[in-house]
C-alpha cells in the first residue's frame, strides 16, 4: 500500500505512453503483483485498484486475494487496467542488489519493484526492495525522493497503520 502510494504522489513514476504512443501520466496507478501458489511452486499476476484511505484499499487487496489468490493463471484477475505498474516478491531470498531486463524498444516508462526477504538487523527489521526505473522519466534525485518517503513511512507506520488492540 505505502509502496502505492509514494509512486503516486509523483508524476515522474506515473509517466508513460498511451496506446497511441503518446507521452503522458495518468492520474494514479495500481499496482499488479504477483502471488504464489505453493502446492505447484508457479506464480499468478492480480491487481487491485489502488484508493488512498489505507482501510478501503486493503479491503480491495484482501477480496482480490480471497476472489482470485487460488486462479492458476499468469493474469489471475482480468482486465488489468492500463494505469498499474509491477511489485513482485522474492521472499525467499535478502538481497543487496536486483535487476530485472525489460526489452521492449525502451517505451516501458514506469517503475518496477521487487521485494526480497525481510530479516532483522541491529534491532531493526529490514526488507530488501529493488527498484528500476527509466531515466527518461526521472533521475537519482527523484528515486532519492522516493526512497526517503517509503523509508518514512515505514518509521512512522505507528501513526498511519490501523492496528487493532486486542482484548
Amino acid at each position: 500500500m505505502y509502496l502505492t502510494t509514494v509512486v503516486n504522489r509523483h508524476s515522474e513514476f506515473r509517466t508513460c505512453f498511451d496506446s497511441e504512443g503518446r507521452l503522458g501520466y495518468w492520474d494514479s496507478l495500481s499496482p499488479s503483483f504477483t502471488i504464489f501458489h505453493d502446492d505447484d511452486q508457479t506464480f499468478s499476476s492480480i491487481w487491485t485498484l489502488y484508493a488512498e484511505e489505507f482501510n478501503d484499499f486493503y479491503s480491495r487487496y484482501l477480496d482480490d486475494l480471497k476472489m482470485y489468490g487460488s486462479v492458476k493463471q499468469f493474469a489471475a484477475k482480468a482486465n488489468e487496467p492500463p494505469n498499474t505498474f509491477p511489485i513482485s516478491s522474492i521472499p525467499w531470498v535478502s538481497f543487496t542488489g536486483f535487476n530485472l531486463n525489460v526489452y521492449n524498444e525502451g517505451t516501458y516508462l514506469l517503475p518496477i519493484f521487487t521485494m526480497g526477504k525481510y530479516f532483522q538487523y541491529d534491532e531493526k527489521i529490514q526488507l530488501p526492495l529493488s527498484g528500476q526505473f527509466h531515466h527518461a522519466v526521472c533521475d537519482g534525485y527523484h528515486v532519492g525522493v522516493l526512497f526517503n518517503e517509503l523509508q518514512f513511512l515505514a518509521d512512522t507506520c505507528k501513526e498511519w497503520l490501523p492496528i487493532k488492540k486486542e482484548g
